[in-house]
């Protein structure tokens, strides 16, 4: 496993980070699999692990910090999120400092933690000034309560306001975002990553398979596979990528991915990857194998004129309006 530093800053993170499970698993058969897969993890190499308070109510984070809690603290970053309601009381979501501050204590408490190594905003929160939250942020790091913060879904416009506000009142800095990125979504790759180029802020990106387009078992006139996500998932984010244009690009990454002589989810992975601006990438594991898989992408470097490939197939073109 490879290790790169958060942005600018001091802080290590593998390549390829766990995600947590959103359901609740205790009771289950899942549950001492979820628990392997974990330590798995460990053996790999692999130190971040990612979490949100809303996530099965809290129930995600009981799970991840009760077996973190076999592990010595220092061999670990683990990050959870804050946003989405977790009461019915007017004051129980968002990002007001009434709400973060009770919320990372429920965190703490669940995952029998002292402190958060990353801690973020889950959303962006239009009823809160942005001065409010990056206040109470900074007050947290200052506390030894959380000791990086940073957002997620947030736009360039509330990104770069974030970042003067916090210039603008020497605040603890803005450290790290957690955007979705894979070969479907380049958004970031407009300005977010640039934004976070200039200021030193590392990305740590999540869904870098599309949910499960980029594994390559979602196959062009194909039956969807039995016990597959996009048989099941309730929202349908799958399905609605599972577009006759995005299968299309699969079928002509999958030949790449064989010539190199890896899954195409490693292939995947190693392409966001290719990113000096990535710290790690935040993937999903259900199972001991799709993570030792997932693995081997860390430290794999494709050719460049694999990544020509690559782009012709994708045929991504950033939205630009010139002005004047």
């Amino acid at each position: 496993m490879k290790y790169r530093n958060l942005g600018k800053w001091g802080l290590k993170v593998s390549e390829i980070a766990l995600g947590s499970w959103v359901t609740d698993l205790s009771g289950t058969a899942a549950e001492s699999v979820a628990r392997e897969t974990v330590h798995a993890a460990f053996d790999l190499g692999v130190n971040f692990f990612d979490c949100a308070d809303a996530y099965s109510g809290g129930a995600a984070e009981r799970f991840l910090g009760k077996v973190l809690g076999e592990h010595a603290r220092s061999e670990y970053v683990v990050s959870t999120k804050v946003f989405f309601p977790m009461g019915r009381g007017a004051n129980d979501w968002g990002l007001s400092r009434k709400h973060i501050v009770e919320q990372l204590d429920r965190s703490l408490k669940n995952m029998k933690l002292d402190y958060i190594d990353l801690y973020f905003c889950h959303r962006f929160d239009p009823t809160t000034p942005i001065e409010e939250t990056m206040q109470v942020l900074s007050d947290l790091v200052v506390a030894g309560k959380i000791l990086y913060y940073g957002v997620s879904e947030w736009s360039p416009v509330q990104i770069t306001e974030a970042i003067h506000i916090i210039k603008e009142n020497h605040l603890r800095p803005l450290s790290v975002i957690q955007p979705q990125y894979n070969m479907a979504d380049r958004y970031i790759e407009d300005e977010i990553m640039d934004i976070c180029e200039r200021n030193g802020i590392g990305i740590t990106p999540f869904s870098p398979l599309a949910q499960g387009l980029l594994t390559g078992k979602y196959r062009k006139g194909q039956p969807l596979p039995e016990g597959s996500r996009a048989t099941w998932q309730a929202d349908r984010q799958i399905n609605n990528l599972l577009t006759e244009e995005n299968l299309g690009k699969v079928e002509l990454l999958l030949p790449i991915a064989e010539e190199l002589g890896v899954p195409m989810s490693v292939l995947a992975l190693a392409w966001i990857l290719r990113k000096k601006q990535i710290s790690s990438v935040i993937t999903g594991a259900s199972k001991q194998e799709q993570l030792i898989s997932n693995a081997r992408a860390s430290g794999l470097e494709l050719p460049a004129d694999v990544l020509e490939r690559i782009e012709t197939i994708l045929d991504y073109h950033p939205f630009v309006r010139r002005i004047g």
